[in-house]
Protein backbone atom coordinates (compact mmCIF):
# COMPACT_ATOMS: atom_id res chain seq x y z
CA UNK A 1 0.00 0.00 0.00
CA UNK A 2 1.01 3.41 -1.27
CA UNK A 3 1.41 6.55 1.73
CA UNK A 4 -1.03 9.28 0.78
CA UNK A 5 0.46 12.42 -0.17
CA UNK A 6 -0.70 16.05 -0.66
CA UNK A 7 -4.50 16.82 -0.44
CA UNK A 8 -5.53 12.91 -0.14
CA UNK A 9 -3.50 12.59 3.48
CA UNK A 10 -5.86 11.16 6.03
CA UNK A 11 -5.83 13.01 8.64
CA UNK A 12 -4.56 12.16 12.51
CA UNK A 13 -6.99 11.72 15.28
CA UNK A 14 -5.40 12.53 18.46
CA UNK A 15 -6.59 12.15 22.17
CA UNK A 16 -4.66 12.18 25.74
CA UNK A 17 -5.22 10.18 28.48
CA UNK A 18 -4.79 11.39 31.99
CA UNK A 19 -2.44 9.54 33.86
CA UNK A 20 -3.34 8.56 37.41
CA UNK A 21 -3.43 5.21 39.02
CA UNK A 22 -1.66 2.56 36.74
CA UNK A 23 1.68 1.38 36.25
CA UNK A 24 2.46 3.94 33.97
CA UNK A 25 3.06 6.97 35.74
CA UNK A 26 6.46 7.80 37.26
CA UNK A 27 5.34 9.25 40.97
CA UNK A 28 8.52 9.54 42.10
CA UNK A 29 9.50 12.10 39.34
CA UNK A 30 10.12 15.74 40.48
CA UNK A 31 7.99 16.87 38.14
CA UNK A 32 5.06 14.97 38.91
CA UNK A 33 2.14 16.43 40.76
CA UNK A 34 -1.39 15.47 42.64
CA UNK A 35 -3.43 13.04 40.68
CA UNK A 36 -6.59 14.53 42.24
CA UNK A 37 -6.12 18.04 42.43
CA UNK A 38 -7.91 20.21 39.70
CA UNK A 39 -5.07 22.43 38.36
CA UNK A 40 -3.44 18.88 37.48
CA UNK A 41 -6.50 18.14 35.38
CA UNK A 42 -7.00 21.42 33.99
CA UNK A 43 -2.90 21.76 33.05
CA UNK A 44 -3.43 18.93 30.86
CA UNK A 45 -6.28 19.77 29.62
CA UNK A 46 -4.94 22.99 28.47
CA UNK A 47 -2.31 21.75 26.79
CA UNK A 48 -4.25 19.10 24.82
CA UNK A 49 -6.46 21.89 23.89
CA UNK A 50 -3.37 23.81 22.85
CA UNK A 51 -2.27 20.86 21.19
CA UNK A 52 -5.27 20.66 18.75
CA UNK A 53 -6.42 16.93 20.42
CA UNK A 54 -10.05 15.65 20.04
CA UNK A 55 -10.23 14.68 23.17
CA UNK A 56 -9.41 14.48 26.92
CA UNK A 57 -9.72 10.41 28.61
CA UNK A 58 -10.52 9.85 32.25
CA UNK A 59 -10.10 6.55 33.20
CA UNK A 60 -12.19 5.18 36.28
CA UNK A 61 -11.07 3.33 39.74
CA UNK A 62 -14.18 2.13 41.06
CA UNK A 63 -11.82 0.53 44.21
CA UNK A 64 -8.47 0.52 45.21
CA UNK A 65 -6.90 -2.97 44.07
CA UNK A 66 -5.69 -5.20 46.65
CA UNK A 67 -2.86 -7.59 46.51
CA UNK A 68 -2.65 -10.76 48.83
CA UNK A 69 -5.51 -9.91 50.83
CA UNK A 70 -3.79 -5.53 51.09
CA UNK A 71 -4.38 -2.73 49.50
CA UNK A 72 -1.90 -2.31 46.53
CA UNK A 73 0.62 0.21 47.98
CA UNK A 74 2.02 0.76 44.17
CA UNK A 75 -1.47 2.31 43.38
CA UNK A 76 -1.92 5.94 43.82
CA UNK A 77 -4.87 6.25 46.63
CA UNK A 78 -7.56 7.80 45.03
CA UNK A 79 -9.54 8.70 41.99
CA UNK A 80 -12.06 11.56 41.45
CA UNK A 81 -15.34 10.79 39.71
CA UNK A 82 -14.64 11.41 35.89
CA UNK A 83 -17.71 13.09 34.76
CA UNK A 84 -17.61 15.47 37.68
CA UNK A 85 -13.97 16.70 36.89
CA UNK A 86 -15.04 17.07 32.89
CA UNK A 87 -17.87 19.54 34.13
CA UNK A 88 -15.07 21.50 35.65
CA UNK A 89 -13.16 21.39 32.60
CA UNK A 90 -15.80 22.47 30.59
CA UNK A 91 -15.83 25.50 32.16
CA UNK A 92 -11.41 26.39 31.53
CA UNK A 93 -11.87 25.01 27.99
CA UNK A 94 -13.69 25.67 25.01
CA UNK A 95 -12.93 23.11 21.95
CA UNK A 96 -11.32 19.71 23.56
CA UNK A 97 -13.90 16.66 23.30
CA UNK A 98 -14.20 15.68 27.18
CA UNK A 99 -14.18 11.86 27.81
CA UNK A 100 -15.56 10.08 30.34
CA UNK A 101 -14.70 6.13 31.24
CA UNK A 102 -17.91 4.61 33.40
CA UNK A 103 -18.85 1.53 34.16
CA UNK A 104 -21.67 -0.32 32.50
CA UNK A 105 -22.04 -2.80 35.03
CA UNK A 106 -22.61 -0.81 38.44
CA UNK A 107 -24.37 2.23 36.97
CA UNK A 108 -27.79 2.40 35.37
CA UNK A 109 -29.22 3.87 31.89
CA UNK A 110 -31.79 6.80 32.84
CA UNK A 111 -29.23 8.35 35.16
CA UNK A 112 -25.94 7.57 33.02
CA UNK A 113 -28.15 9.10 30.04
CA UNK A 114 -28.60 11.95 31.76
CA UNK A 115 -25.08 13.07 33.89
CA UNK A 116 -23.45 12.26 29.97
CA UNK A 117 -26.50 14.67 28.33
CA UNK A 118 -25.93 17.55 30.74
CA UNK A 119 -21.75 17.34 30.90
CA UNK A 120 -22.62 17.64 26.34
CA UNK A 121 -25.16 20.44 27.31
CA UNK A 122 -22.46 22.25 29.78
CA UNK A 123 -19.85 21.38 27.32
CA UNK A 124 -21.01 22.61 23.99
CA UNK A 125 -21.43 19.30 22.28
CA UNK A 126 -18.16 17.63 23.82
CA UNK A 127 -19.16 14.39 25.84
CA UNK A 128 -18.03 10.86 25.05
CA UNK A 129 -19.09 7.98 27.09
CA UNK A 130 -16.15 5.63 27.54
CA UNK A 131 -18.00 2.05 27.86
CA UNK A 132 -16.36 -0.36 30.30
CA UNK A 133 -17.04 -3.03 32.22
CA UNK A 134 -16.16 -5.03 35.43
CA UNK A 135 -16.19 -8.28 36.32
CA UNK A 136 -14.58 -8.92 39.93
CA UNK A 137 -16.69 -9.23 42.89
CA UNK A 138 -14.33 -6.90 44.67
CA UNK A 139 -15.72 -4.20 43.07
CA UNK A 140 -18.61 -5.34 43.33
CA UNK A 141 -18.87 -5.15 46.81
CA UNK A 142 -19.02 -1.34 46.93
CA UNK A 143 -22.59 -1.66 45.11
CA UNK A 144 -24.74 -5.06 45.36
CA UNK A 145 -25.10 -8.45 47.00
CA UNK A 146 -23.56 -10.69 44.89
CA UNK A 147 -20.52 -9.01 43.50
CA UNK A 148 -21.80 -8.62 39.74
CA UNK A 149 -24.33 -9.35 36.98
CA UNK A 150 -23.44 -12.59 34.65
CA UNK A 151 -20.25 -12.08 33.09
CA UNK A 152 -20.99 -14.09 30.24
CA UNK A 153 -20.04 -12.43 27.22
CA UNK A 154 -19.45 -8.87 28.80
CA UNK A 155 -17.36 -6.73 26.14
CA UNK A 156 -14.87 -4.90 27.96
CA UNK A 157 -10.90 -4.25 28.00
CA UNK A 158 -10.70 -5.99 31.57
CA UNK A 159 -12.50 -9.04 30.62
CA UNK A 160 -12.22 -12.02 28.08
CA UNK A 161 -15.11 -13.73 27.71
CA UNK A 162 -15.50 -16.92 25.68
CA UNK A 163 -18.76 -17.58 24.12
CA UNK A 164 -21.94 -15.44 24.75
CA UNK A 165 -22.94 -13.06 21.59
CA UNK A 166 -22.68 -9.31 21.18
CA UNK A 167 -26.13 -8.61 22.38
CA UNK A 168 -24.62 -8.52 25.95
CA UNK A 169 -25.98 -6.05 29.09
CA UNK A 170 -23.21 -3.48 28.08
CA UNK A 171 -24.30 -3.40 24.33
CA UNK A 172 -28.10 -3.44 25.75
CA UNK A 173 -27.15 -0.76 28.24
CA UNK A 174 -25.76 1.13 25.44
CA UNK A 175 -28.98 0.67 23.15
CA UNK A 176 -31.16 1.91 26.22
CA UNK A 177 -29.22 5.10 26.68
CA UNK A 178 -28.98 6.03 22.97
CA UNK A 179 -33.23 5.21 23.00
CA UNK A 180 -33.40 7.78 25.79
CA UNK A 181 -31.04 10.74 24.35
CA UNK A 182 -33.13 9.72 21.03
CA UNK A 183 -37.01 10.84 22.75
CA UNK A 184 -36.49 14.16 22.40
CA UNK A 185 -36.76 15.74 19.09
CA UNK A 186 -34.11 18.16 17.50
CA UNK A 187 -37.22 20.37 18.07
CA UNK A 188 -37.17 20.08 21.69
CA UNK A 189 -40.08 17.94 22.19
CA UNK A 190 -40.49 14.85 24.69
CA UNK A 191 -41.51 11.85 23.94
CA UNK A 192 -42.06 9.04 26.73
CA UNK A 193 -39.89 5.88 26.35
CA UNK A 194 -39.84 2.41 26.87
CA UNK A 195 -37.67 -0.41 26.57
CA UNK A 196 -38.43 -3.84 27.66
CA UNK A 197 -35.14 -5.99 27.18
CA UNK A 198 -33.21 -8.62 28.91
CA UNK A 199 -31.22 -6.53 31.29
CA UNK A 200 -33.16 -3.59 31.63
CA UNK A 201 -37.31 -3.03 31.55
CA UNK A 202 -37.63 0.72 32.12
CA UNK A 203 -40.70 3.76 31.23
CA UNK A 204 -41.31 6.73 31.30
CA UNK A 205 -39.93 10.55 30.26
CA UNK A 206 -36.02 11.53 29.83
CA UNK A 207 -35.83 14.92 31.89
CA UNK A 208 -32.70 16.24 29.39
CA UNK A 209 -33.73 18.08 26.46
CA UNK A 210 -31.44 17.20 23.39
CA UNK A 211 -28.08 17.59 23.71
CA UNK A 212 -25.75 19.48 21.15
CA UNK A 213 -24.26 16.37 19.82
CA UNK A 214 -27.66 14.41 19.96
CA UNK A 215 -25.53 11.60 21.09
CA UNK A 216 -22.14 12.04 23.16
CA UNK A 217 -19.21 10.33 21.18
CA UNK A 218 -19.24 6.13 22.54
CA UNK A 219 -15.91 4.80 23.04
CA UNK A 220 -14.91 1.22 23.51
CA UNK A 221 -12.05 -1.40 24.12
CA UNK A 222 -11.67 -4.76 23.23
CA UNK A 223 -9.15 -6.73 20.95
CA UNK A 224 -10.97 -9.80 21.26
CA UNK A 225 -13.41 -10.87 18.70
CA UNK A 226 -16.54 -10.02 20.10
CA UNK A 227 -15.12 -6.61 21.10
CA UNK A 228 -14.38 -5.64 17.82
CA UNK A 229 -18.16 -6.60 16.65
CA UNK A 230 -19.66 -4.37 19.08
CA UNK A 231 -17.30 -1.56 18.22
CA UNK A 232 -18.72 -2.14 14.88
CA UNK A 233 -22.27 -2.38 15.91
CA UNK A 234 -22.36 0.21 18.67
CA UNK A 235 -19.02 2.16 19.22
CA UNK A 236 -17.93 5.53 17.32
CA UNK A 237 -14.07 4.99 18.72
CA UNK A 238 -12.27 1.87 19.30
CA UNK A 239 -9.31 2.04 21.26
CA UNK A 240 -6.34 -0.71 21.00
CA UNK A 241 -2.69 -0.83 20.99
CA UNK A 242 -0.76 -2.98 18.71
CA UNK A 243 3.72 -2.81 18.59
CA UNK A 244 3.93 -3.16 14.89
CA UNK A 245 2.51 -1.96 11.74
CA UNK A 246 1.53 -4.62 10.57
CA UNK A 247 -0.70 -6.01 13.38
CA UNK A 248 -2.06 -2.63 13.29
CA UNK A 249 -2.70 -2.51 9.85
CA UNK A 250 -4.54 -6.10 10.24
CA UNK A 251 -6.93 -5.23 13.27
CA UNK A 252 -8.00 -2.18 11.43
CA UNK A 253 -8.98 -4.06 8.26
CA UNK A 254 -10.53 -6.41 10.46
CA UNK A 255 -12.61 -4.24 11.98
CA UNK A 256 -13.73 -2.11 9.10
CA UNK A 257 -15.04 -4.82 7.46
CA UNK A 258 -17.18 -5.49 10.10
CA UNK A 259 -19.15 -2.12 9.52
CA UNK A 260 -20.61 -3.36 6.54
CA UNK A 261 -23.45 -5.50 8.23
CA UNK A 262 -24.75 -2.93 10.13
CA UNK A 263 -24.77 -0.67 7.64
CA UNK A 264 -22.45 1.91 8.76
CA UNK A 265 -19.07 2.93 6.41
CA UNK A 266 -15.88 2.82 7.48
CA UNK A 267 -15.35 6.69 8.47
CA UNK A 268 -17.96 5.73 11.15
CA UNK A 269 -15.36 4.32 13.58
CA UNK A 270 -12.66 5.13 14.39
CA UNK A 271 -9.77 3.38 15.64
CA UNK A 272 -7.19 4.77 18.08
CA UNK A 273 -4.05 3.16 19.42
CA UNK A 274 -3.08 3.57 23.23
CA UNK A 275 0.98 4.68 23.21
CA UNK A 276 3.51 6.50 25.05
CA UNK A 277 6.13 8.74 23.06
CA UNK A 278 9.72 9.76 24.31
CA UNK A 279 11.51 12.51 22.54
CA UNK A 280 14.89 13.13 22.50
CA UNK A 281 17.32 16.01 20.11
CA UNK A 282 19.23 12.55 18.85
CA UNK A 283 18.10 9.22 18.41
CA UNK A 284 20.29 7.60 21.41
CA UNK A 285 18.92 10.55 23.66
CA UNK A 286 15.42 9.37 22.52
CA UNK A 287 16.53 5.59 23.47
CA UNK A 288 18.43 6.44 26.90
CA UNK A 289 15.43 8.48 28.04
CA UNK A 290 13.08 5.81 26.84
CA UNK A 291 15.30 3.02 29.10
CA UNK A 292 15.21 4.90 31.96
CA UNK A 293 11.23 5.48 32.20
CA UNK A 294 11.24 2.08 31.81
CA UNK A 295 13.27 1.12 34.80
CA UNK A 296 11.38 4.23 36.76
CA UNK A 297 8.17 2.51 36.35
CA UNK A 298 8.94 -1.15 37.26
CA UNK A 299 10.28 -0.82 40.35
CA UNK A 300 11.68 -4.34 41.73
CA UNK A 301 8.72 -4.51 43.78
CA UNK A 302 6.65 -3.90 41.52
CA UNK A 303 8.53 -6.68 38.83
CA UNK A 304 7.45 -9.26 41.86
CA UNK A 305 4.15 -8.29 41.81
CA UNK A 306 3.37 -8.60 38.36
CA UNK A 307 5.28 -11.40 37.95
CA UNK A 308 2.61 -12.46 41.13
CA UNK A 309 -0.35 -11.82 39.52
CA UNK A 310 0.93 -14.18 36.31
CA UNK A 311 2.24 -16.82 38.47
CA UNK A 312 -0.36 -16.75 41.27
CA UNK A 313 0.96 -17.26 44.05
CA UNK A 314 3.24 -15.48 46.71
CA UNK A 315 6.60 -14.66 45.31
CA UNK A 316 8.09 -12.18 48.01
CA UNK A 317 11.13 -14.35 48.50
CA UNK A 318 12.49 -13.75 44.98
CA UNK A 319 14.99 -11.54 43.62
CA UNK A 320 14.12 -9.41 41.57
CA UNK A 321 17.49 -9.36 39.40
CA UNK A 322 17.40 -13.16 39.71
CA UNK A 323 16.05 -15.72 37.39
CA UNK A 324 12.12 -16.20 36.72
CA UNK A 325 10.43 -19.49 38.48
CA UNK A 326 10.80 -22.55 36.77
CA UNK A 327 7.58 -23.50 37.98
CA UNK A 328 3.92 -23.28 35.80
CA UNK A 329 1.68 -20.65 37.51
CA UNK A 330 -1.48 -21.84 39.90
CA UNK A 331 -4.85 -22.11 38.70
CA UNK A 332 -6.57 -20.36 41.72
CA UNK A 333 -8.29 -16.47 41.60
CA UNK A 334 -5.97 -13.53 40.83
CA UNK A 335 -3.65 -12.79 43.81
CA UNK A 336 -4.37 -9.10 42.67
CA UNK A 337 -8.36 -8.43 43.38
CA UNK A 338 -9.58 -5.21 40.87
CA UNK A 339 -7.62 -6.31 38.24
CA UNK A 340 -8.41 -9.71 35.86
CA UNK A 341 -5.88 -12.44 35.34
CA UNK A 342 -3.89 -12.22 32.46
CA UNK A 343 -5.40 -14.63 29.64
CA UNK A 344 -3.53 -18.27 29.57
CA UNK A 345 -1.25 -17.71 32.11
CA UNK A 346 0.80 -20.60 31.92
CA UNK A 347 1.87 -20.08 28.03
CA UNK A 348 2.93 -16.34 29.29
CA UNK A 349 4.90 -17.99 31.97
CA UNK A 350 6.66 -20.13 29.26
CA UNK A 351 7.31 -16.98 27.01
CA UNK A 352 8.62 -14.75 29.39
CA UNK A 353 10.93 -18.00 30.53
CA UNK A 354 11.83 -18.37 27.02
CA UNK A 355 12.41 -14.41 26.70
CA UNK A 356 14.44 -14.36 29.52
CA UNK A 357 16.93 -17.53 28.80
CA UNK A 358 17.88 -16.03 25.29
CA UNK A 359 18.20 -12.60 26.63
CA UNK A 360 19.86 -13.26 29.76
CA UNK A 361 16.98 -11.20 31.82
CA UNK A 362 16.34 -10.87 35.28
CA UNK A 363 12.63 -10.74 36.75
CA UNK A 364 12.74 -7.63 36.46
CA UNK A 365 14.21 -6.58 33.01
CA UNK A 366 11.65 -9.42 32.04
CA UNK A 367 8.51 -7.60 33.04
CA UNK A 368 10.09 -4.21 31.76
CA UNK A 369 10.67 -5.73 28.24
CA UNK A 370 7.04 -7.49 28.45
CA UNK A 371 5.46 -4.68 29.73
CA UNK A 372 5.57 -1.61 27.88
CA UNK A 373 2.67 -0.51 25.75
CA UNK A 374 3.49 0.36 21.85
CA UNK A 375 6.02 3.54 21.56
CA UNK A 376 7.44 5.87 20.08
CA UNK A 377 10.65 7.06 20.50
CA UNK A 378 13.42 9.28 18.59
CA UNK A 379 13.69 12.67 17.46
CA UNK A 380 10.38 14.70 17.16
CA UNK A 381 10.95 14.19 13.18
CA UNK A 382 11.19 10.37 13.54
CA UNK A 383 8.27 10.59 15.56
CA UNK A 384 6.15 12.77 13.76
CA UNK A 385 7.33 10.48 10.29
CA UNK A 386 6.46 7.07 12.33
CA UNK A 387 3.20 8.48 13.40
CA UNK A 388 1.79 9.66 10.06
CA UNK A 389 2.64 6.15 8.82
CA UNK A 390 1.08 4.32 10.94
CA UNK A 391 -2.30 6.45 9.89
CA UNK A 392 -1.28 7.44 6.13
CA UNK A 393 -0.93 3.31 6.00
CA UNK A 394 -4.36 2.36 7.89
CA UNK A 395 -2.82 1.03 10.87
CA UNK A 396 -4.86 3.22 13.11
CA UNK A 397 -6.77 6.80 12.35
CA UNK A 398 -5.06 8.20 15.25
CA UNK A 399 -3.39 8.03 18.84
CA UNK A 400 -4.50 8.59 22.57
CA UNK A 401 -1.10 9.22 24.09
CA UNK A 402 -0.27 8.26 27.56
CA UNK A 403 1.93 10.77 29.49
CA UNK A 404 4.21 9.17 32.20
CA UNK A 405 3.97 12.40 33.85
CA UNK A 406 1.31 14.21 35.33
CA UNK A 407 0.18 16.65 34.68
CA UNK A 408 3.24 17.87 32.17
CA UNK A 409 3.75 15.04 30.55
CA UNK A 410 2.23 16.12 27.09
CA UNK A 411 4.01 19.41 26.88
CA UNK A 412 7.06 18.40 24.67
CA UNK A 413 4.82 16.30 22.29
CA UNK A 414 2.67 19.57 22.02
CA UNK A 415 4.93 21.51 21.02
CA UNK A 416 7.69 19.72 19.30
CA UNK A 417 5.55 17.12 17.41
CA UNK A 418 2.16 18.68 16.60
CA UNK A 419 3.90 21.32 14.55
CA UNK A 420 6.14 18.72 12.31
CA UNK A 421 2.52 17.16 11.88
CA UNK A 422 0.84 20.14 10.85
CA UNK A 423 3.76 20.56 8.31
CA UNK A 424 2.91 17.34 6.73
CA UNK A 425 -0.48 18.16 6.26
CA UNK A 426 -1.55 15.44 8.67
CA UNK A 427 -3.00 17.25 11.41
CA UNK A 428 -5.53 20.54 11.63
CA UNK A 429 -3.61 23.54 12.61
CA UNK A 430 -7.18 24.79 13.94
CA UNK A 431 -10.58 23.50 14.85
CA UNK A 432 -13.29 23.83 12.33
CA UNK A 433 -16.19 22.69 13.94
CA UNK A 434 -17.45 23.29 18.02
CA UNK A 435 -18.31 19.60 18.79
CA UNK A 436 -15.96 16.32 19.54
CA UNK A 437 -17.67 14.79 16.64
CA UNK A 438 -17.07 17.19 14.16
CA UNK A 439 -13.59 16.76 15.35
CA UNK A 440 -13.87 13.29 14.99
CA UNK A 441 -15.41 13.72 11.82
CA UNK A 442 -18.74 11.89 12.82
CA UNK A 443 -22.39 11.92 12.55
CA UNK A 444 -24.62 11.20 14.85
Amino acid sequence: MTVRTGASRKQIHLAAHFPGVDHATVWADPGSRSPIEFSSFEHLARTAERGLFDFLLLAEELRLREHRGRIHDLDVVGRPEPITVLNALAAVTERLGLAATVDATFNEPYDLARRLATLDHLSGGRAAWNVVTSSDALTGENFRPGGFPDRAGLPDSRLRPSGGTSLTRAAEFVDTTRELWDSWTAQGVSRPFAHRGRHFDIAGEFGVPRSPQGHPVVIQADDSDEGREFAARAADVILTRHGTLEAGRSFHADVKRRLERYGRTPDDLKIMSGVAVVLGDTAAEAREKASEIRRRQVSPQGAIITLEQIWGTDLSAYDPDGPLPDTDPVPQPAITEGRTRRGDTVAIAEKWRALSKEKGLSIRQTVIEEGGRQSFVGTPEAVAAELDEFVQRDAADGFVLVPHLTPGGLDEFVDRVVPLLQERGSFRTAYRGATLRSHLGLSV
